[in-house]
């Protein structure tokens, strides 16, 4: 049978390493569940830093063209993906 997880190793500080160590215990998690957790934070974080930089960088373009309908929007959203 296929195994349903993988093993990751990496190197980081023992100071980093305890301090991540408490604060699993702290949060009453494994570090398992708290690396995930921390994974997701990170990937959501960084979505919403593109959608921010999509943001000014229409909003910008969009100053430009004036007065725009919704369909306008989609059309100058959509262009750039």
């Amino acid at each position: 049978m296929a195994r349903k997880t993988a093993m990751l190793r990496f190197s980081v500080s023992p100071a980093l390493a305890k301090e991540y160590e408490q604060l699993a215990e702290r949060e009453g998690t494994t570090k398992s569940d708290l690396f995930r957790r921390m994974v997701e934070t990170y990937k959501a974080e960084r979505a919403e830093q593109e959608f921010f930089s999509l943001q000014r960088k229409m909003g910008g373009r969009a100053r430009t063209v004036g007065d725009f309908t919704e369909e306008d929007v989609e059309r100058i959203v959509f262009e750039d993906r």
